[in-house]
């Protein structure tokens, strides 16, 4: 009897991931027997397996957890809080794998020099990792393409090119937004987020999903770039207006946190005379005053999971696997004390 194609080749991690409907990052955890995946999920993973006959090719193994594994890391975000999550997130998967980690460092969101990057090319490695917004600035994906170099990217949307880990921006924006449309504001302000950012567009496109659900919402949008000082101007111009905004979401937190600031240098109270909430739930979520409403997304699990896609990639140089070009991790809304109903007080 002639075998199949699948029993011909053999099973491969993607096609276990596939069968189980997980990622191939977690199939490789639960082969590892490494924490982080639930009992249910790791009996799907582990019921895979025994269906598809899956036997790990050990040289492939034996490849992506070797010593001389070389990961470039390239960031320069100008948010510190969501770049120690990241570099958590990177720093603990390369510990559990073996790969040794080369950094390089871009100032304000701007890419690394060219001869930096170049520099860092020409050191030899395995392949690269990058931090939002370098996932999509053209000049740094570009010398990586011509140096033929694999390539993951946290943040990012999907490309031929490039592996891409993020979360659903444009769900979780309209989740936040209908949030804010359910305790009844009706005159929302709207902060975005770096234009030259994929992430940005889509928060925005959530955020006018969930508005054009409802008639009579006033909406006022102002350009942000992800940092605080942008969120300070931002809310300096919301917060000034005849009509003010009874809610105000920023596109992330550390711009969220610059709005909370400026409501209390012109002492309104939030949350009863102004709501305000944020994007990522990183540390300035919880340690402000009030702690702030926001989007959770996993930045620790994001890193961590573009660094186990790009390591896959690598390890399947030989064609006869293909690792999947994007992974989608979940968000959540993380509610605090920074929201509330509109004030009847409001300026009419």
């Amino acid at each position: 009897m002639a075998k199949s194609k699948r029993q011909t080749r053999g099973a491969t991690i993607v096609d276990v991931a596939m069968r189980a409907g997980v990622s191939s990052m977690t199939v490789s955890r639960v082969i590892n027997c490494r924490p982080g995946v639930s009992e249910e999920t790791r009996a799907l993973v582990e019921e895979a397996i025994k269906t598809l006959a899956y036997t790990p090719n050990v040289a492939a193994r034996n490849l992506v957890t070797a010593t001389e594994l070389r990961i470039g890391v390239i960031y320069s975000s100008v948010s510190a809080a969501f770049m120690s999550e990241f570099l958590t997130g990177v720093f603990e998967e390369a510990s559990s794998r073996g790969a040794r980690l080369i950094l390089l460092k871009g100032e304000n969101g701007r890419s690394p020099n060219a001869t930096a990057l170049k520099e860092l090319l020409a050191s030899g490695l395995s392949g690269v990792l990058l931090a939002p917004p370098l996932g999509e600035a053209p000049e740094v994906l570009r010398a990586l393409r011509e140096a033929g170099c694999p390539m993951a990217a946290v943040g990012a949307y999907q490309s031929p090119d490039k592996i891409c880990v993020r979360i659903d921006d444009r769900a979780a924006s309209y989740q936040m937004t209908r949030v804010l449309l359910d305790l009844g504001h009706r005159r929302i302000g709207f902060i975005l987020g770096n234009p030259d950012q994929a992430a940005s567009a889509e928060r925005m496109a959530g955020f006018y999903a969930a508005v054009r659900e409802n008639e009579g919402v006033e909406v006022q949008v102002v350009q942000g770039d992800f940092t605080y000082v942008s969120g300070l101007s931002a809310a300096e111009h919301l917060l000034t207006l005849p009509k003010r905004p009874t809610a105000i979401f920023a596109s992330n937190d550390d711009m969220a946190a610059a709005v909370v600031s400026v409501a209390h240098r012109q002492h309104l109270d939030v949350p009863s005379e102004l709501t305000v909430v944020g994007f990522d739930d990183t540390t300035a979520a919880s340690t402000l005053w009030p702690p702030l409403t926001t989007v959770h997304q996993p930045v620790r699990q994001l890193a961590a999971e573009a660094l186990g896609l790009l390591i896959a990639e690598i390890g399947a140089q030989s064609g006869k696997s293909r690792v999947p070009r994007e992974s989608i991790l979940d968000h959540r809304i993380v509610e605090r004390q920074s929201t509330g109903a509109p004030s009847p007080s409001s300026p009419a």
